[in-house]
């Protein structure tokens, strides 16, 4: 994978549950909080993953009076991605190959979530072109917004994200899907009963793929109201918080913190047969209970850690060439801001070269009329920048700055 051989200045700390168990994940997601507020900082976490990514410092004209950056330290099978490799991972992760599920609409939903909830504009909000690869205000960040690096490559991957999803082949899947499969092993959840812990976004989903699949669902949670409406939604009923209705084939937990069972509820858990998965991260149920449950206890780590949808080798190749598009776009953009100022300095040249040309030329006629007067200043600038178009292009797409060298070394810059 080569985005170009610019410098994107992106650093991105990566820990996912294939590789780090829930509760270092969960450490190191309260550590990165202290910072996940600065404009050089976004944080992307999700129940299988805590990502960090970082934009290097600004300089020149952009540099900022800030404090350096205390980044958490990244726990055992955490990774350190740089640069083009820290975008693809981030464009990969959009487009949903780095999901147990492969394509799934959840990441891309958390994704989005994560860019709303740092106000970033978008490209249709803004006015862009998201080809050309350019933007139009170069102003440093103010606080508390993001920078502008970190503002692009997340743009580009909700593009990414999207695009994969217009090729989606057959019905969407989710980690509900997951869940049930592990439940499903044996028998048919048809005419069965599927607890379902929480009455949020993934226990809706896990309610909803229960029913399609002809089970009786029951919803728990801690608003009882909240259990009550989503039940409704699927035919099906609820049971207090704590308890746990009798002859139940499965449970599937999506809540945070503790799943906090009565004695009795807990040891019929622990006597019965049915499968626990526990979709939480860190895990709501209780750490006793788990030991109980045994190979019947499945967490969310296991699932991660568990064989992953396949996706057609045509799909796939679409997808990674889409990915480097993005990739390319990235780099053209980021190597068009290092050349902003040679842009300037030559465009300020070549202006006050035109000005004081079309100066001279007009004094040494004086019987020239208004309009015609505008005609020669009107002519000086389309043949100033016929003149200057190739050469400010070249400089916009230079992505080793070795353009820039050369423009400034030519004119003098």
């Amino acid at each position: 994978m080569n985005f170009g051989q610019s410098s994107l200045g992106v650093v991105a700390l990566v820990a996912h549950a294939r590789d780090v168990h829930s509760e270092e994940r969960e450490r190191f997601a309260q550590a990165a909080a202290a910072i996940e507020h600065d404009p050089r900082v976004i944080m992307l976490r999700t129940c299988h993953r805590v990502e960090l990514y970082v934009a290097a410092s600004p300089s020149g004209d952009e540099a900022v009076a800030r404090p350096p950056l205390e980044l958490p330290e990244l726990p055992v099978g955490g990774r350190q991605l740089e640069n083009d490799e820290a975008a693809h991972h981030l464009f990969a992760v959009a487009a949903g190959l780095d999901s147990v599920v492969l394509g799934e609409d959840q990441i891309l939903h958390q994704l989005r979530e994560c860019v709303t909830e740092r106000h970033l504009p978008s490209f249709e909000d803004s006015g862009e072109d998201c080809a050309d690869g350019h933007r139009p205000a170069l102003a440093p960040p103010q606080p508390g917004e993001l920078e502008p690096v970190l503002d692009r490559l997340f743009q580009l991957a909700l593009h990414v994200g999207r695009q994969t999803r217009a090729w989606r082949e057959g019905p969407p899947r989710s980690l509900a899907d997951i869940a049930l499969d592990r439940i499903e092993t044996t028998d048919s959840l048809a005419g069965r009963t599927v607890l379902v812990v929480g009455a949020g976004q993934m226990s809706r989903l896990s309610a909803l793929a229960a029913a399609r699949r002809g089970a009786r669902v029951v919803i728990t949670n801690r608003s009882a109201d909240r259990a009550a409406h989503l039940a409704a939604d699927v035919a099906g009923g609820t049971v207090a918080f704590g308890a746990l209705p009798p002859d139940v084939a499965g449970v599937i937990i999506a809540i945070s913190g503790l799943w906090e069972l009565s004695g009795s509820a807990a040891r019929d858990l622990i006597d019965g047969h049915e499968i626990v998965v526990d979709l939480s991260s860190p895990p709501a149920v209780a750490e006793t209970i788990r030991e109980g449950l045994g190979a019947r206890f499945v967490s969310d780590d296991d699932i991660a850690r568990g064989p992953v949808d396949v996706l057609r080798p045509r799909l796939r190749n679409r997808i990674e060439r889409l990915i480097d598009e993005a990739g390319a776009e990235l780099a053209r953009w980021v190597g068009g801001r290092a050349g902003v100022p040679t842009i300037q300095a030559l465009t300020e040249q070549a202006e006050i070269r035109r000005a004081a040309e079309v100066d001279r030329l007009l004094r040494r006629m004086p019987e020239l009329a208004d309009h015609e007067r505008e005609l020669v200043d009107q002519m000086s600038r389309r043949l100033v920048a016929g003149l200057l178009h190739a050469p400010l292009a070249s400089l916009r797409d230079d992505q080793n700055g070795e353009h820039d060298r050369a423009a400034r070394d030519l004119f003098s810059l």
